[in-house]
């Protein structure tokens, strides 16, 4: 009964607040994506990703060098080759840039920070899909298969710590699993994208990688209305030896991430994606919100949904603020 009852007490210092916090957001639990161009001599902005650039390999060292001072969890690489084929032929090519850049940032970093790799044919497909197609143009779920094979292969070779299949093919993490292990690289991980929805949101990403697709994703990825979907894709992950499983996007789904973490026994990841980063720039730029707020507050709303880790494009930044 009111007076006796009075929430307020517990807000009323930033102390108390801290105190009595229930949900934490700390520099390792953010990874950090980050963009490497074939060719580059320098960094080169992103124009829908406002602070986001093109690595050339050199300046990708130091990002790396610094986000992991900054104390984040991880770093997740993908490559932008100059010239594609129908096979991305470029993804396991021990000299392609996606390698390259594996290799230098083991080198560099050893064990200091898990080194993840995008583990997708769609940067490097002249069509822009994440698989090879068929005689009719439809993305060839098995022979697919086959490539994801030998690009985990390589990349284990480059030094990636987790890989991160992304293209929402059947049986991919099993096929993965084998292959690592069948070669005797049975420490290396995998981040399943396991709840990947066919958003509209992927948009600035796509310039990011100067992506070649025509048309659309949904034969497979999720439809965004579809919740009991997920977490069957989820299962069925696990079940081919995914390490840990990954929501994305990440705000228009908390309810899916949610949903993950109570069904899930391996640690949930969540993707705040490119069109998530621009819609906050963009107001910010517009002076209609407050950036580092806003910037906290989407990244808390992510965890207190349940994701243990976070892979945002303000990773590095907040990390800084957090610490």
């Amino acid at each position: 009964m009111f007076p006796e009852h009075r929430p307020r007490r517990l807000r009323g210092t930033a102390a108390m607040r801290r105190l009595v916090s229930e949900t934490t957001l700390r520099p390792r639990q953010l990874i950090l994506p980050m963009f490497v161009a074939e060719g580059a001599d320098s960094p080169r902005p992103i124009s829908s990703m406002p602070g986001v650039v093109q690595h050339s390999r050199d300046s990708l060292r130091k990002a790396a060098v610094e986000a992991v001072r900054a104390g984040v969890g991880g770093l997740m690489i993908f490559g932008v080759p100059t010239t594609r084929d129908a096979v991305g032929s470029g993804a396991t090519d021990e000299n392609g840039i996606l390698n390259v850049a594996l290799r230098e940032l083991r080198a560099e970093l050893g064990d200091d920070t898990v080194l993840m790799a995008d583990t997708c044919l769609d940067e490097f497909t002249d069509h822009g899909h994440c698989g090879v197609l068929d005689a009719e143009g439809r993305v060839d779920n098995d022979a697919t298969l086959d490539r994801y094979a030998e690009m985990a292969l390589a990349q284990a070779a480059a030094g990636a710590h987790l890989l991160g299949p992304s293209g929402m093919m059947d049986g991919q993490v099993g096929v993965i699993r084998r292959a690592l292990d069948d070669a005797d690289y049975s420490e290396v991980g995998i981040l399943a994208y396991s709840a990947k929805y066919a958003s509209a949101f992927y948009g600035p990403f796509r310039e990011a990688v100067d992506s070649q697709l025509k048309g659309d994703r949904k034969t497979y990825q999720q439809d965004p209305g579809n919740a009991r979907e997920a977490l069957r894709e989820i299962e069925l992950d696990i079940a081919e030896g995914a390490d840990a499983i990954m929501v994305k996007p990440a705000l228009s789904y908390l309810d899916v991430i949610s949903a993950a973490a109570e069904a899930s026994p391996v640690p949930v990841a969540a993707y705040n994606i490119s069109g998530e980063y621009a819609m906050v720039e963009a107001a910010v730029a517009n002076g209609w919100l407050e950036r580092q707020r806003t910037v906290l507050e989407v990244l808390t709303s992510i965890r207190r949904a349940g994701a243990d880790m976070i892979l945002t494009y303000w990773a590095a930044e907040a990390a800084a603020w957090l610490d």
